[in-house]
């Protein structure tokens, strides 16, 4: 009866994983990646279509930093352009207030 109990209990515990891959497992892996690389010889073409993607996508940050640059250049020169009016109209009535 307690071995029944036992028997039981046993068949209920989980299986342990396997520690390491199926046997055959890494052959067939390089097996298939060399089999790949003789049929289609795509590695040049990969790369070149990961490079003008990448091309694209760098000349389209570089339009928006370009533009956002140009904007704060803008904004900060009419900025600049209002204050410098303002001092030099407080600078000229100062001066003809000491010079009276």
């Amino acid at each position: 009866m307690d071995v029944d109990r036992l028997l039981r209990s046993a068949a209920k515990a989980p299986e342990p994983l396997p520690e390491e891959a199926p046997f055959g497992f890494d052959t067939r892996v390089v097996a298939s990646w060399r089999a790949a690389g003789h049929k289609g010889m795509n590695d040049l073409a990969d790369l070149s279509r990961f490079l003008r993607r990448a091309g694209v996508i760098a000349c389209a940050v570089l339009v928006l930093a370009g533009t956002a640059a140009y904007r704060q250049y803008r904004d900060e020169t009419t900025f600049a352009a209002v204050q410098t009016n303002e001092y030099a109209i407080a600078d000229s009535a100062i001066q003809t207030e000491f010079s009276q």
